[in-house]
């Protein structure tokens, strides 16, 4: 796992986890737009760090990033967020460490799958299937992401795509591509999940709500504060990913709340 930290002069802390199958450089304008107010800590999952790493767990993910904070004597965040499979990490960091959050933001957090296992694993599959394909077609990929809508703004969209394509077929590991869709969909919660104070929002876009309606419905289970966002016209983690500045907002606005 690799640690980017801005704006180390800050005092307050934010802590970021990032999505799946994505490097962890196309965070890096968010997380620099929220450093102008916080220290951030930008946790680059393994097998997404360019170090030979391969991803294993949502688990061990929360794990090395609470320790990691442990280290840097890190008593309290004071903003947690996470999206998609690092909105999973942020529901199982709030169930598991003993850092005290003072504010968590889940930005389409995926929840565990209350399905049989075998279910389980033939979805884990077959999303293995799908994510090796595009690694290896940048049609495919395309066809998949369109770069007029997927490029950030002032990027070149044939110089991001490759510089994607190319992360992903030099270091995305089959074995990195299982694990982060089996785990992300199957990660383990204490029982009973225990009370937590932070005060907490669920962000999706317009686009997936239905796909993440039984994953608010658990979040909002497990932590009954949480209150529920929805962003207009945007889809899977847009928000952080394509408007940095209205996402920095986004998180100023929550974070001001008393």
């Amino acid at each position: 796992m690799k640690v980017c930290e801005y704006g180390e002069k800050n005092e307050k802390t934010f802590v970021m986890f990032q999505c799946a199958a994505e490097p962890g450089w196309v965070f890096t304008a968010s997380a620099e737009a929220v450093a102008r107010n916080y220290h951030v800590y930008l946790f680059v999952a393994d097998g997404h760090d360019e170090q030979g790493t391969e991803f294993i767990s949502v688990e061990k993910y929360v794990r090395d990033a609470a320790a990691y904070l442990r280290r840097k004597q890190v008593q309290r965040v004071d903003v947690l967020y996470g999206v998609s499979m690092g909105g999973a990490s942020a529901i199982r960091f709030l169930a598991t460490e003993d850092i005290p959050v003072e504010k968590a933001i889940i930005d389409a957090g995926i929840t565990p799958y209350p399905y049989p296992r075998l279910v389980c694993r033939l979805i884990s599959v077959w999303d293995w299937i799908t994510m090796m394909l595009g690694t290896k077609s940048m049609t495919f990929m395309k066809l998949a992401a369109p770069p007029e809508r997927w490029t950030p703004k002032g990027e070149d969209p044939e110089e991001h795509y490759r510089r994607i394509f190319e992360f992903e077929k030099h270091h995305f590991s089959p074995r990195t591509i299982y694990n982060v869709f089996w785990s992300a969909n199957n990660y383990s919660m204490p029982d009973p999940v225990p009370a937590v104070p932070a005060k907490i929002e669920y962000w999706y876009g317009e686009e997936e709500k239905k796909a993440r309606e039984n994953n608010l419905a658990y979040t909002q289970r497990i932590y009954p504060q949480t209150v529920a966002r929805e962003f207009k016209g945007l889809a899977h983690a847009e928000l952080v990913l394509m408007f940095p500045e209205r996402f920095c907002e986004e998180v100023m606005r929550f974070a001001g709340k008393d």
